[in-house]
């Protein structure tokens, strides 16, 4: 396994949107446009420092009091989009999920009963004055999920081995119309050969997210922290875009021997990196 860098802190997978500065009504707008002209921008794994951080203290601060100013910004053909990092807003979102994630005694001893029922109770009073909120960012540990693959192609892939200034990355961007019509034709193909289950759930669910966004937004998909983890011949090699959609093609065909094979490369490659996780 690659030697993982102190300073890193691993292993998230990210889907976002990036919106158009025209998407964000005033003031936001003007402060993002501002925003965007600052040379020292703060990084993915700045914000993850700093909520790792906020774990430290006794009792624990869950969830940020206030929510983060910051984004991540993309200037594409001319126009300026931007992803809020909203960082509030996911970690009491995030709070939901861990009772999946943790063992109740870890989970007890990371986070006591009494500060999730607080936060719990903060997030509850927050969204009555903001019903429809959502964040612009997905986030996943140790996985990306196999329905975010549906979301793009693999000639949108873009893999980077990095180098002593530049750390690696593996992503993928392509625009919001074309997430969408990959996700309606992924859905009608599943939905004729396979039942309900877990990935028709999952894709129905971020579809349904994409549509809270402006037409003209971009959808990135970024592995994160997981090029710090994974070797780099894997990363090369790994063409997860490439087999869901070779999987849903044989489903939309009839082949179900084909659908088989490239959901198996899939299931087996993805297994291989929980197994560091079970590892570590």
């Amino acid at each position: 396994m690659p030697k993982v860098s102190s300073v890193v802190v691993p292993y998230t997978s990210y889907l976002r949107v990036y919106e158009p500065l025209a998407a964000f009504p005033e003031p936001e707008r003007t402060h993002w446009a501002r925003y965007a002209r600052r040379p020292d921008r703060p990084s993915y794994q700045d914000e993850l420092r700093r909520s790792l951080a906020d774990l430290l203290p006794t009792p624990p601060i869950p969830v940020p009091v206030h929510e983060s100013s910051d984004a991540f910004v993309l200037e594409v053909e001319g126009v300026l989009c931007v992803c809020p990092w909203r960082t509030r807003l996911r970690g009491w979102q995030a709070l939901g999920d861990l009772a999946e994630e943790l063992p109740t005694p870890v989970l007890d001893a990371v986070l006591p009963p009494v500060v999730r029922r607080q936060a719990a109770q903060d997030y509850e009073r927050w969204m009555a004055g903001h019903p429809d909120a959502r964040p612009w960012i997905r986030t996943s540990t140790w996985h990306v999920p196999l329905n975010w693959f549906v979301l793009v192609g693999d000639e949108e892939r873009r893999y980077d081995k990095g180098s002593d200034e530049v750390p690696p990355a593996l992503r993928y961007r392509t625009p919001m119309v074309q997430a969408r019509r990959r996700v309606a034709r992924g859905l009608r193909a599943m939905r004729d050969m396979i039942d309900e289950g877990p990935l028709i759930d999952g894709l129905v669910d971020v579809g349904r997210w994409l549509e809270e966004f402006h037409p003209r937004s971009l959808v990135e998909l970024d592995y994160g922290g997981l090029v710090h983890v994974l070797p780099a011949d894997q990363l090369d090699g790994d063409h997860s875009a490439a087999d869901v959609a070779e999987g849903i093609e044989a489903l939309r065909t009839g082949d179900e021997g084909a659908a088989g094979e490239a959901y198996g490369r899939l299931v087996e490659r993805w297994r291989a990196v929980r197994g560091i996780r079970s590892a570590n």
